[in-house]
Formats: C-alpha cells, sequence, structure tokens
C-alpha cells in the first residue's frame, strides 16, 4: 500500500480501556469502602492512579488520543444519571448526604431502598443500571467528575477525548420510573434533556477539550422513524451552538443501517464506526450514502470484544478502501476495550505458541497503532509487525489443538429426533410430580451458595500446594454438608449442593472440556465489582470424563429431598467465553451441547431427579437486529434440547435466565422445551410473569421474589407480595418460589434471612389457596 496524502494524518485512539486495574485495584478499594476499611479519599485515590496508569499506557504504546470519562465506580450509564441529575426520587436523599454512598446506593441498594434495575449491555456479558424516568423527571446537569478527568488527563500533557453516553441511547435505555404507566416513553424527555447535554459539552470545551464522543449504540439496533427523526434532531441541536466542541458520534456492535445516513447529514464533525463482524456491513453503507465529505471517521477495525489476533492485512485493506470515504481515517478498536482483559503477559500457563494467536487490550492497542502506522506510511513501514502477524494466524489455522475429526463426526450425526423429548410436557409433568411429589408452590434456589473467603482460600492453599487434593476435598464436603443441612432446616423442597467446588459457573466446565483455555488474569467486568475470567474457546469441544456427577451425588446422599444436577448451558458457555471465530457459532454450540448432554446422561443415571441447565445468556446473545435473530434462535434452541432431550420422562429438566429483557424471546423459551424456568424478576416486580402468561407459556416457572444483586433482605411480606402478583399471570399448580439468581456473591447473614423469608412467604402465600 502507498501512502496517501488522505492517510498522513491517520490517528489512532480507543473508546475505551479496562478499569480495574493491573491487580484488580478498584475492585479491593470499593470492596473495602463498603466494609469500611477504606476511607472514601482513598478510594479516590485509588481510582486516580489507575486513570493515570492507564493513559500513560495507552500514550506509552503510541496511542495518539486517548479517552477520559470511561472510567466509573460502577458503571457508566448510572454516571450519566447522575451527570443529567435524573436520581431517583428514592435515592434523592441518600445522594444529597454523601455523593459517593448516594451512587452506590443507587447500584446497590440499602436495608430500606431498592436500588435501580440492572440488564445487560447490549448482546455483551456487561450489565448497566437501568435509567428511571417519568413525565415528572426534571434533568440537570452536573460535569464535575467529566470536566475532572478530562483536566487529569491534559495536565499529563496528553490529547484527550471525553467519552458520553449519548441522550438518544441514554433515553432509549431508560424505563419508566415506579408508579409511571408503562406506556410511558422516555425518548419523549429529549427536548428535556438536549439543554443538560449541550451545558456539558460546553463545559468540557472551556476545560480544554476540542473533541468529545457521543456514544449511541442503541443506534445500531431497528429503530421506528419516530426514533431516527429523534436521532436527527437531537444532533442538529446539539451541532448547533458556537462554543461546543468537535462531536464524535461513535456507534458500535452492528451495523448503522437506516441511522447510517441520519448521522452522516448531522451537523456534526466526525462518526465512529464499527467495521467488524456483523457491522462489516457499514463499509457498503457509508458508500452508498456518499461517505463522510469533510468530517472525520474512526474506523473500528480491530474486534473490542473477542481476544484473538487481528489479521493486519485485512484491516489494512478496510481502511484503505475507507481513506476515500471521509476526510480522515483514524484507527481504533470495535468498541471501548472493556470487554477484553489487560494483559496476556502475565499468562504463564498458556503455551507460548498459543499466545501469539491472543490480543487482549494492551496488545489490541498495540494492533490499532501498528495500522495507523501503516495507514500513514504504507505497509513498509510496518513489514516486520505484518509477517509476524501472519505466521501467527498460520500457526493457528493449522494447529491440531483447533480440529478433533470424532468430535466433528458425532456433530454431522446428529438428529433431528436427538432434540426432542420422548413424551410431550403434559406427560412427562403427570410422570415428575408422581415422582417428586413436591408441594404447591415448591421452594428452591437457583444453585450456588455463598462463596466464602475460606472456600477462595482453600482453592488458593490447593493451587499453591499448601494442601492437598484430600485436604480440599475434605473442605468441600463439609460445606456442602452445611449446605444441604440449612436447606433442610429452613424448609426448602428441592435442594442444590450449593457449588463450592466451583470458581465459576462457565470456567469451572471450561476446564473440564477439551478444547477450552482458562486464563490466570484474564479479568473482565461484568457489573460493579463483579469480575469473570471468560475462557477462551480454542478449539473442538469434548467431556473426557463426568464433571459434577460426584458432589451431586455426595449431596443427595445426605437428604431424602431431591437435590438438582447444576449446568451451565451451551448457549451460556459460548456467551460467557471468548469463542473461536474459525467456525459459525452454530457448530460449536453443537458441540458443547454433546458434550454436556453425556454429562445430563450421566447425573441421570446416578440416580439424579432434577437437573438444572442454565442458559441466563440465551437473550444477552439475541442479535441486535431482528433480521439475524431467527437463525440465532434456531440454533441455540437445539443445543438446549440437545443437551436435555436424553433423559427420560420423570426426571424434571430446569433453566435458568437472569437480567435480560424476556419478553422478546418468550417464544424461544417456549422452544427450549425445558419443564421448569427460573428468572430473574423482583427489580422489575414480576413483569417477566405477565409476559409468560401474555405468550400462554403452558410450563412451569419461577419469577424470582429475592433480588440477590442487593445487600438489602427482603420481607417475608415483601415476598410474598411479589408471589401474590406472579399468581395472576402463572397458576398455583405451575408457579414456583425462588431467587432471582445464584447466591455465590452474597454473605451467609443475608442469605440465611433472605431464603427463610423467601419460604415463609410461600407458606403463607399456600394457606391463603387452601
Amino acid at each position: 500500500m502507498t501512502p496517501k496524502s488522505a492517510a498522513a494524518a491517520a490517528r489512532s485512539t480507543v473508546y475505551g480501556y479496562p478499569r480495574q486495574g493491573q491487580d484488580r485495584e478498584l475492585k479491593k478499594a470499593i470492596e473495602g469502602y463498603w466494609k469500611g476499611r477504606v476511607t472514601a479519599d482513598a478510594l479516590r485515590a485509588t481510582a486516580q492512579d489507575i486513570r493515570r496508569t492507564n493513559w500513560q499506557a495507552l500514550a506509552g504504546a503510541g496511542i495518539d488520543e486517548v479517552p477520559t470519562g470511561d472510567f466509573s465506580y460502577y458503571d457508566h450509564v448510572l454516571d450519566t444519571t447522575v451527570m443529567v441529575g435524573a436520581v431517583p426520587a428514592r435515592h434523592r436523599a441518600a445522594v444529597a448526604a454523601d455523593p459517593l454512598d448516594g451512587y452506590f446506593a443507587m447500584a446497590r441498594g440499602t436495608g430500606e431502598v431498592p436500588p435501580l434495575e440492572m440488564t445487560k449491555w447490549f448482546d455483551t456479558n456487561y450489565h448497566y443500571l437501568v435509567p428511571e424516568l417519568g413525565p415528572d423527571t426534571v434533568f440537570s446537569a452536573d460535569s464535575a467528575r467529566q470536566v475532572a478527568e478530562l483536566k487529569e488527563a491534559l495536565a499529563l500533557g496528553l490529547a484527550a477525548r471525553p467519552v458520553l453516553v449519548g441522550p438518544v441511547t441514554y433515553l432509549l435505555l431508560a424505563k419508566p420510573a415506579p408508579g409511571v404507566g408503562a406506556g410511558f416513553d422516555p425518548l419523549t424527555l429529549l427536548d428535556r434533556l438536549l439543554p443538560v447535554y449541550a451545558e456539558v459539552l460546553a463545559d468540557l470545551r472551556a476545560a480544554g477539550a476540542e473533541w468529545v464522543q457521543l456514544d449511541e449504540p442503541a443506534l445500531v439496533q431497528d429503530r421506528t422513524p419516530a426514533e431516527l427523526n429523534a436521532a436527527e434532531r437531537a444532533y442538529r441541536d446539539l451541532g448547533a451552538p458556537a462554543d461546543r466542541p468537535k462531536l464524535l458520534v461513535a456507534s458500535y456492535f452492528d451495523r448503522l443501517g437506516e441511522a447510517l445516513p441520519v448521522l452522516a447529514k448531522a451537523p456534526v464533525e466526525g462518526l465512529a464506526l464499527d467495521f467488524t463482524g456483523t457491522a462489516a456491513g457499514n463499509l457498503d453503507a457509508l458508500a452508498a450514502v456518499g461517505g463522510l465529505p469533510g468530517k472525520r471517521l474512526v474506523a473500528g477495525v480491530v474486534d473490542g470484544r473477542n481476544i484473538w489476533a487481528d489479521d493486519l492485512s485485512k484491516s489494512l485493506a478496510t481502511l484503505g478502501t475507507l481513506l476515500g470515504l471521509a476526510d480522515r481515517v483514524d484507527v481504533s478498536a470495535s468498541c471501548s476495550l472493556l470487554h477484553v482483559p489487560l494483559d496476556t503477559a502475565p499468562e504463564r500457563d498458556i503455551e507460548p505458541q498459543i499466545l501469539r494467536w491472543l490480543a487482549f487490550a494492551r496488545q489490541k492497542t498495540a494492533e490499532i497503532v501498528t495500522l495507523a502506522r501503516g495507514l500513514a506510511r504504507g505497509t513498509d513501514a510496518i513489514s516486520a509487525e505484518l509477517a509476524a502477524n501472519r505466521a501467527a494466524l498460520a500457526s493457528r489455522t493449522g494447529s491440531p489443538i483447533t480440529r478433533d475429526p470424532a468430535v466433528r463426526a458425532r456433530s454431522e450425526a446428529v438428529t433431528d429426533a436427538d432434540a426432542r423429548r420422548s413424551q410431550p410436557y403434559t406427560e412427562r409433568a403427570a410422570a415428575q410430580r408422581a415422582h417428586l411429589g413436591l408441594p404447591l408452590l415448591p421452594t428452591t434456589t437457583i444453585g450456588s451458595f455463598p462463596q466464602t473467603g475460606e472456600l477462595r482460600t482453600a482453592r488458593a492453599d490447593l493451587r499453591a500446594g499448601r494442601i492437598d487434593t484430600a485436604g480440599y476435598e475434605e473442605r468441600i464436603r463439609a460445606e456442602i454438608q452445611e449446605v444441604i443441612s440449612f436447606q433442610e432446616k429452613t424448609g426448602l423442597d428441592v435442594l442444590v449442593h450449593g457449588e463450592p467446588e466451583r470458581n465459576d459457573m462457565v470456567q469451572y466446565f471450561a476446564e473440564r472440556l477439551t478444547g477450552y483455555l482458562a486464563t490466570q488474569h484474564g479479568w473482565v467486568q461484568s457489573y460493579g465489582t463483579r469480575y469473570v475470567r471468560p475462557p477462551i474457546l480454542a478449539g473442538d469441544i469434548s467431556r473426557p470424563e463426568p464433571m459434577t456427577v460426584r458432589w451431586t451425588t455426595y449431596a443427595q446422599s445426605l437428604s431424602d429431598r431431591p437435590v438438582k444436577g447444576m449446568l451451565t448451558g451451551p448457549v451460556t458457555m459460548l456467551a460467557w467465553s471468548f469463542v473461536r471465530d474459525d467456525q459459525p457459532l452454530g457448530d460449536t454450540a453443537r458441540q458443547v451441547a454433546l458434550a454436556l448432554r453425556d454429562e445430563v446422561n450421566d447425573l441421570e443415571a446416578a440416580g439424579t431427579s432434577v437437573i438444572q441447565v442454565d442458559e441466563p445468556a440465551l437473550r444477552e446473545t439475541l442479535p441486535l437486529r431482528a433480521a439475524d435473530r431467527a437463525a440465532y434462535l434456531a440454533w441455540a434452541t437445539e443445543a438446549f434440547r440437545l443437551t436435555t432431550a436424553g433423559v427420560r420422562p420423570d426426571t424434571q429438566v430446569h433453566t435458568h435466565m437472569c437480567y435480560a429483557e424476556f419478553g422478546d424471546i418468550v417464544r424461544a423459551i417456549d422452544d427450549l422445551d425445558a419443564d421448569v424456568i427460573s428468572l430473574e424478576a423482583a427489580r422489575s416486580h414480576m413483569q417477566v410473569a405477565r409476559e409468560l402468561a401474555a405468550h400462554g407459556y403452558p410450563r412451569e416457572a419461577g419469577p424470582g421474589v429475592y433480588d440477590i444483586h442487593s445487600p438489602r433482605v427482603p420481607s417475608a411480606e415483601e415476598a410474598a407480595d411479589l408471589l401474590r402478583t406472579g399468581l395472576k399471570a402463572i397458576p398455583a399448580e405451575r408457579l414456583w418460589v425462588n431467587p432471582d439468581c445464584g447466591l455465590k456473591t452474597r454473605g451467609w447473614p443475608e442469605t440465611r434471612s433472605s431464603l427463610e423469608n423467601l419460604v415463609a412467604a410461600a407458606r403463607t402465600v399456600r394457606d391463603e389457596l387452601r
């Protein structure tokens, strides 16, 4: 490639960076603050150190323009709620008394006040706090944090660009506040919100911002003409003032579609577009609208959501094509690097050959810088990097790790009958009721119990050789005994073993399946201070030996009540892993399903009568565009049925989903053909129960009555009220009583009290039904 004058000014940038710090310093500081061991000033100092370290690392790697405002103590959408003054009425007193404590109260709730609802950020595993708005909402600008962080970066001598959630996306992500009718549309508040954004932009300009990025990922979804008109009006108005910074409107996760011509014509100075995966269609669409003459294009050509090394030659070709479509083309990742781990360098347990296939945030930063240099100076300037990249890609393609002929032969032999239960649900339900003998409104939990410090210490001691396997397993047996004993005394009807041996619901299984790689330091934020280490799905999948049978069978030996076997479903195994990008997702899902099918059948053979296959990610992996959804749901639901269809009619199959909007996948939930489904419902006040009823869902369901993502303990009467609401939608003979999700992140005191109240609520409502 020969350098072109249009590329001479090509710069490198990113939209955001991992927030946790090299050793998760932010998590430790925040949780220390919550426990009273870390002062507010110390927490702020830790946060400032992390921001400074991130910016200096980016600048040192060659990034020309660093982002500010992407850092957050908990969630960037919650930060936007604070910035525009949309604090819910129930939290205003706490925020007024102490802004930091009030901020965390909105995220986590208090003993008296529930938190904001939490759900998934588009089709990622990141959770955001849902804004609550109503016709009486009054917005007011509070740009103090955004201005302060910009000044921090500028003081370091860096070119910095503040990043904000855009006004249209903010309103489209919001929901009606409690007490406001469901028919209220938050987007009607746009004209009230825009002056607040204009004030924030003016403040940032006064503080030294040349550019400000406004993220509008909601515009990559299917949008109505009214919503597109709102976007047009928003950027017409925001683009009008003379004292504003230059505006860069960013989208990511998919193609912009009908929103692209709206933004291309808007009076803003630049667009940032995703050109990876399904968003690659943005390239042809951009050409079709005549490009962006006179404007800046930030091209997201490096995948910001997966961990595979970029194909630099392919990305450089895309960038070359884009040169003629904008006044200036700069280089970035497809989205914020928040969604990938920080650095591959600390990974000592992955073979060096395989490590070359991977790129975490720091490696992606280097790829972006390389591409920008190649775009500006030509391929000769990056010939060594291109050669190394080609060798790494070839190494992965030719590796025996990626292909197992036996796995592929088994997958290709699957028939439609393999994914169907032997009897219809009505016949299975009768057999299960006779076999299990459960009461009306049966009570259970989702699976995990608190992961105590002692359990984490035991796992660390085993890894470090301070205890042997026998000592570790004795600790696990003792924990299972305690969990079973507590559940029996509390009066739960269907028990779980508590999963004390499991570090994570995906990682635990990934470590026991061929084809997966595990990291030691690959932490990614899921929500707040909750970080996970997604495993890497690198090759064909099989199960060498049983993974859960031993501990489930041991737990069942301690009780006459049924103990659920607990597995993570195939779609969630993909969604919460970094998946291979060299074959269709449906093919990988089928491989995982067949491995899990073997586990399900072994559990049943060992005497397990209730088996739960969790699929919390079914909704979050739903494609953002409606046109792409039917194909996804076809292979996703088939994979679940393939996992579970081999059991007897009297074996009860459960599934679980949480923290997503379920209304648009109710038909798919039906297609799973599970006997019982449990879902998040406490924060949304049983909305999902009404959605199931509207669909005519014919099976048993447990909409949650205990919000486990908050430390507050719901009273027995509060849980009973939620049950009564659920009964308006689901008949008593098909209604279960359970928490929203697993109890892993909670402490034992609140777990005991909450489950005791849950059982008491079930008994109260049973008595009312007699």
